[in-house]
Parts: structure tokens; C-alpha cells; sequence
């Protein structure tokens, strides 16, 4: 399989998401045209290093890809040094804020790829460093980080029998894609850099052009011929789809459609029957609705392998709010995930069941979690499925800035605000006094009037609150308080029950959500600060038989049995301290 050509389906009429503006973001960054500019003295100087003379030290005929359309005469070229990495971090870093963020370029460390890389080799069954016996695929490889560390070890393998083969045979094992003809034709050259010194090797008449391992084109492309692995940092944000697009996906679709979770899609039908998916990706895919069908996918055609935490993205990601991932996949079957945070120079190593399909996947982010979550994914109910529905409070208020009022009238109605379900308890906000009453208009008495008893959650937190479940129980008896009827704005979860007797009763509920166990089961099921009603409705329960039981019990001995419902059997889960990446070995 050769990159220039690797051998894809192209579907005709389709305009891929991926792909977008083709035109290169470069094109309107003077510093990252001067990065470019700066190359070919930096080619040189490694080619020089590497022991080769004359031709080998112009990049352009040293290496079979083209360069991109791009006038350099009017700016001065960068002056390069270091490693491949920190040249491709450089033209990466110099593109501006806004391409960066429009198209998903962003740098992956040199750590992390690596430890991708590792977690890849050991999804594949690797004791000890080998050559690749299948293709190793980056579809969204910008500057080439994810390929290198994959490109050093195959060369320190395979070069050691014949120097002259291994650089021959590189484009049937390791190949590239990317939408950015520019970062293409980069990412080409950081790759052959790494081929320099194994050049140096072979006798001087067996000497070729080094090969261009990374195409321009869709990396959403399907290929024809399946790879081992597929590796990737792919672009994130909501797309678009076509109905053609729609129709390929529609197997991982749920709703809005998230490029990364596109690429994710995509990997799982380019891969062999002993691939590995390899991804450095936001945290949503484990838990929200949206990717629901892709957990299912996931769940259906691999097995998760490992996934490592990473809390601090240390600039890395601009604009990526959420937590994010390193995770692997493979088609070989396993019933544990190890779990690890790799922002600690130690950090505890967990290994529990593995998640269940398309329900949300229930993950520890700590070790001392990692028996929470291995109880609670065994669990047989959800709330929903103990008769409780969760949905969002109605009133969006800049919406309605006109009908908010400070006073009273015969047409209003009290609004609930975040604000008033602070410590467990609902009141009301003084800085919310202002905004207290929403004048109702048309269907708002049907739409947005609660006159039912409810639980109320407080819909988004602090990264730094303590608790990430803040909930308040709108008992009758509030409920007259406030006038027998609230409006609730829409940065609070409504929680009623389904039917007039759910298995949980909402005493029970109320008490639930304001233990340490649960709250830590939430953690565990998302790492964003938000809290969906689709993540409340999927928090597992213990059977009807054990909640009927908490109905019986007064706090103390409630807040016993939750937790120790929640705490796993010995041969679930283990946990190990293991030496994992710092941040800082950048």
C-alpha cells in the first residue's frame, strides 16, 4: 500500500465534512509560509548530520512529494533547529488562533504520541519493539506527530536486516492523510528526516528518493485494503452531513454529528481483523446521547482496551473545553479496561469490567473510583428504568428578558434559578431577586408551569466545586411556599417520576443524589462540569428488591446501604501504582 496512493473508494457527489475549504489555512499566515520557508536549510543540516553530501541536501529532490503552491519569496524563512516535533509544533503553533480552531489543527505533544503509540503496541499484543506486519494509518495527521514515533521503531527494526528494504517497503506500513497540502507536504519531509541516517546506510547506487508516506486528500475516505492500526487526533465540531453522508454513518449516528466521532466511525470499518483504533479525543463519546449509537458500535465491532485521562491539555487543544482522552480499541476481545490519569509523574493504574454498550460508560478518573464504577456498571436499573424521567427546565431567559420581573403580578409566576438550589436546599438568591418572576404568555401556563413535586439538579458546576451533583428536593411543601406553581430556567434538571410509583421513592431519590457515593458515580460517568438529563436517567441502580429495602431505612443507615451498594466485589476491579507520563517530559 503506497501513501501517494493509498487505495481508498472515493464517493462520487459527496462532499466530506472532513475535507471542507481545501484551500491551506497558510495561505493567510505569513509566520507559518515562513516556518515552511525555513525547511530546507533545516533538511539540510540534518542530511549533512546523517553523513550524505550533494543532492541530499536539497529537500526537494531528496523527497518524492511535491510541495505545496505557496509564494515564499516575500518572507524571511524561519530559522529551524531541533527535532522533528518542534519544527511540526512550530508550523502548527504560527497558523492563527482562528484557522486552528475552524479547521481542528492541534499540536499533539510529543509525549503524548508516544504514549499513544505505546498503548497502541499494547492493544496489539506487543512484549518487545518489532517492525510492522500490517499498515499503521493516520487519516488526520497534520504535521506527521502521531506517525513518527510509529516510523522510528519499524526503522530501528526492520532497518537492521536491509537498510535499502525498509525504506522501500515504509509506504505498505505506515501512510498518512490530511485535508492541509501544506502540512502534507511537512509532515512528508519530518517523516523522511527520521529515514535519513538508514539512507546514510545503503550503498550509494541502491540510493532513491525517500518516499512520500502522507497524501492530501479525505481522511473520512474509506479504504480498501483494511490497516492494523489506525492512530489519530482528529478535527472536533459539528458537522453538516448530507443524506449520502448520513446513510454511511448512520450505524454511529445519533443526532448532531461531531467530526471527531466521524473519524472514530470511519477507523472502526478501515481496520483488519486484528486492528487497533487509537485515538487522543475528547471525553463526550463515553457518555452523552449523541454518541450513544457510536458506544454501541464501539462496543459491537471492538473492545475497549485502555484509556488514559488527561486533565490538562497544557494549551495543546485550543479551543477544546472538554476533557480529554487517549483510548484504544481492538478488534480482539477483552473483558477489563485499565484505566490511568496521565497527568501524574504516578498515578494509580485501575482495571474494571468493561462498559456496556450504548449505555453511558462508567470510568474512574481516580483509582479510589475505580470500585464505584466496576459496582455500579454491574448494576441491573437506571432512574429511567426505576420510573424516573429527567428533563430540562424550560425557560431560557435571554429569551424572555421582556416578561422577567422583579415583583409579583396575577400573570407570573416565581422562576427557580440555579442559584436557588445551592447546599441541598432550595431558596432564593438574593442576586436572583431581580429576575424573579417570568410573566406567562400564551401556552407558557402548559409549557413552562412545574405545580408537581420534583428533584431539582443544577444543571452545570464549577471545575473546582466539591461536589458535581448539586440537587434540591421541591417537596409539596415547598412547592406551596412558592405559590404552589415555579417556572424552571433551563440551567436545572427536572427529575419526576415516570409513573405514581417508581421503584425509588423521591425521599430516596433526594437522599441519593445528595450522597459522596453518588456524586462519585457521576464523576465517573462524565468528566464534563455539565450534567445532562440523558447522564441522570443512565446512573445505575441496584435491582427493585434492594430499592425497595432504602424506602424502610432512616438517613444514617440509607447512606450505609448506598454505599455499600456501591462498592465493588474484590474480583472486578484491582488497582496498581504505575509510573505514567508526566506533562512536563515534553
Amino acid at each position: 500500500m503506497t501513501s501517494a496512493s493509498l487505495p481508498v473508494r472515493e464517493a462520487r457527489g459527496q462532499r466530506s465534512p472532513a475535507a471542507g475549504e481545501t484551500a491551506s489555512p497558510t495561505r493567510s499566515s505569513t509566520a507559518a509560509v515562513a516556518v515552511l520557508a525555513g525547511v530546507k536549510d533545516w533538511w539540510a543540516h540534518r542530511a549533512e548530520a546523517a553523513g550524505l553530501t550533494g543532492g541530499w541536501l536539497d529537500v526537494h529532490r531528496a523527497v518524492a512529494a511535491d510541495p505545496p503552491d505557496l509564494d515564499i519569496s516575500s518572507v524571511t524563512a524561519a530559522a529551524l533547529t531541533g527535532t522533528a516535533e518542534e519544527v511540526g509544533r512550530a508550523y502548527v503553533s504560527a497558523l492563527p488562533d482562528s484557522e486552528r480552531s475552524k479547521h481542528g489543527r492541534h499540536y499533539t505533544p510529543e509525549a503524548l504520541a508516544t504514549e499513544l503509540w505505546s498503548m497502541t503496541k499494547r492493544a496489539m499484543g506487543w512484549k518487545r519493539p518489532q517492525p510492522l506486519t500490517g499498515c499503521v494509518l493516520d487519516p488526520a495527521c497534520g504535521a506527521g506527530a502521531l506517525l513518527l514515533p510509529v516510523l522510528r521503531e519499524h526503522l530501528g527494526a526492520a532497518a537492521r536486516v536491509d537498510a535499502q528494504l525498509a525504506l522501500k517497503g515504509l509506504p505498505n506500513f505506515i501512510a498518512g492523510v490530511d485535508n492541509d497540502p501544506a502540512a502534507v507536504w511537512l509532515a512528508n519531509v519530518l517523516l523522511a528526516a527520521e529515514m535519513l541516517p538508514v539512507l546514510a546506510r545503503t550503498e550509494r547506487a541502491r540510493r532513491n528518493p525517500l518516499p512520500a508516506l502522507v497524501r492530501h486528500g479525505d481522511g473520512l475516505a474509506a479504504v480498501n485494503q483494511p490497516v492494523r492500526a489506525v492512530v489519530m487526533n482528529p478535527p472536533y465540531g459539528r458537522v453538516q452531513l448530507n443524506p449520502h453522508e448520513r446513510a454511511r454513518f448512520a450505524g454511529s449516528l445519533y443526532g448532531h454529528a461531531n467530526l471527531y466521532g466521524l473519524f472514530m466511525a470511519a477507523a472502526l470499518e478501515s481496520l483488519d481483523s486484528k486492528g487497533v483504533l487509537a485515538a487522543l479525543v475528547p471525553t463526550s463519546f463515553l457518555a452523552g446521547r449523541y454518541f450513544e449509537n457510536l458506544r454501541s458500535a464501539l462496543s459491537r465491532e471492538t473492545a475497549i482496551r485502555e484509556i488514559e485521562f488527561l486533565a490538562d491539555r497544557n494549551g495543546s487543544f485550543s479551543g477544546v473545553l472538554q476533557e480529554t482522552c487517549l483510548a484504544t480499541f481492538a478488534r480482539t476481545k477483552a473483558r477489563k479496561v485499565t484505566v490511568a490519569n496521565i497527568n501524574d509523574q504516578i498515578s494509580e493504574v485501575a482495571k474494571i469490567v468493561a462498559p456496556r454498550k450504548g449505555r453511558p460508560w462508567l470510568l474512574p478518573r481516580r483509582a479510589d473510583d475505580a470500585p464505584v464504577a466496576a459496582a455500579a456498571i454491574a448494576m441491573p436499573l437506571t432512574l429511567a428504568s426505576a420510573g424516573w424521567r429527567v428533563s430540562t427546565g424550560p425557560l431560557v431567559w435571554n429569551r424572555r428578558k421582556k416578561d422577567l420581573t422583579a415583583g409579583r403580578t396575577n400573570s407570573s409566576a416565581p422562576i427557580i434559578w440555579a442559584a436557588d438550589i445551592d447546599g441541598g436546599v432550595i431558596h432564593r438568591d438574593p442576586a436572583r431577586d431581580s429576575h424573579r418572576f417570568l410573566t406567562l404568555k400564551g401556552s407558557d401556563e402548559q409549557v413552562m408551569v412545574l405545580s408537581q413535586p420534583a428533584i431539582l439538579i443544577q444543571r452545570t458546576t464549577a471545575p473546582e466545586q466539591h461536589r458535581r451533583l448539586v440537587a434540591a428536593y421541591l417537596s409539596a411543601e415547598v412547592l406551596q411556599d412558592w405559590g404552589g406553581r415555579v417556572v424552571v430556567e433551563n440551567h436545572v434538571n427536572v427529575a419526576r417520576p415516570r409513573t405514581s410509583k417508581p421503584a425509588l421513592s423521591a425521599e430516596s431519590l433526594s437522599h441519593l443524589f445528595a450522597t459522596d457515593t453518588i456524586d462519585r458515580v457521576l464523576r465517573c460517568l462524565s468528566g464534563s462540569v455539565a450534567v445532562s438529563a440523558y447522564e441522570l436517567e443512565s446512573l445505575p441502580l441496584p435491582d427493585a428488591e434492594e430499592l425497595e429495602r432504602w424506602a424502610q431505612l432512616n438517613r444514617e443507615r440509607l447512606t450505609r446501604a448506598i454505599s455499600d451498594a456501591y462498592r465493588a466485589k474484590p474480583e472486578n476491579v484491582w488497582a496498581r501504582p504505575r509510573t505514567v507520563l508526566s506533562m512536563s517530559d515534553e
